[in-house]
């Protein structure tokens, strides 16, 4: 049975339709950043999204090839997640998407080291004959956040965004988004294939205990 991180690690990837404080530990991406509009056809994110399965595939199948990792075991590919923002925007502006900045992701199995991140994306360029050369090894350790499942559209999130927040308030903390630290989405859904009103989302931010003097 292959290890799925979405069962194992239940508390991170399916959290309840209600908010949650949890802290994260570090871990390491395989990561595209640009800007833009997710939905244009054929845009940057959409391309993003083809180099990072591109890695993932490359280093999930490398059993079968040349390379064999140290401590490789049979895993399913994690998520497809992504952090956002917009630049001098409080929160997130839906109207205007275009404006939007991100760093598309896909967990890294503990396992691979970052000789064997070089080797996937030398592999991947010639099997494919693709430029890899956006992708990059992304390390993030997010820490203290609160959390929570978002079902329905993307355009929805405002709605339990409100309600994180709110909780979190309750719970004697305060938001802490940076430029380190990032408002957090994970895709449980194929949106190519899901009704808007069923996509099943994490949505994460970025929390510190409010300091009472």
């Amino acid at each position: 049975m292959a290890f799925d991180y979405k069962k194992e690690y239940k508390e991170f990837y399916m959290p309840k339709s209600k908010p949650s404080i949890v802290t994260v530990p570090p871990m390491n991406y395989i990561a595209v950043r640009g800007q833009g509009d997710p939905n244009a056809e054929g845009g940057a994110y959409k391309q993003a999204i083809e180099l990072l399965y591109g890695i993932a595939y490359t280093i999930k199948m490398s059993k079968k090839g040349s390379r064999q990792i140290e401590g490789y075991f049979d895993y399913v590919v994690p998520p497809l997640e992504g952090f956002w923002w917009q630049d001098s925007v409080c929160g997130v502006d839906y109207a205007h998407k275009e404006t939007f900045q991100w760093i598309s992701v896909i967990r890294l199995p503990d396992f691979v080291t970052k000789a064997d991140f070089n080797w996937a994306i030398e592999e991947a360029t010639k099997k494919k004959r693709s430029d890899f050369s956006k992708v990059e090894w992304l390390a993030y350790d997010e820490g203290l956040c609160v959390q929570c499942m978002h079902i329905g559209a993307y355009d929805d999130e405002p709605a339990t965004v409100a309600l994180m927040h709110a909780y979190m308030e309750q719970q004697g903390c305060a938001l802490d988004i940076t430029d380190k630290r990032l408002h957090h989405e994970i895709y449980l859904s194929d949106a190519r294939k899901t009704a808007p009103e069923k996509l099943k989302t994490v949505i994460r931010h970025p929390i510190k205990k409010e300091i009472k003097y």
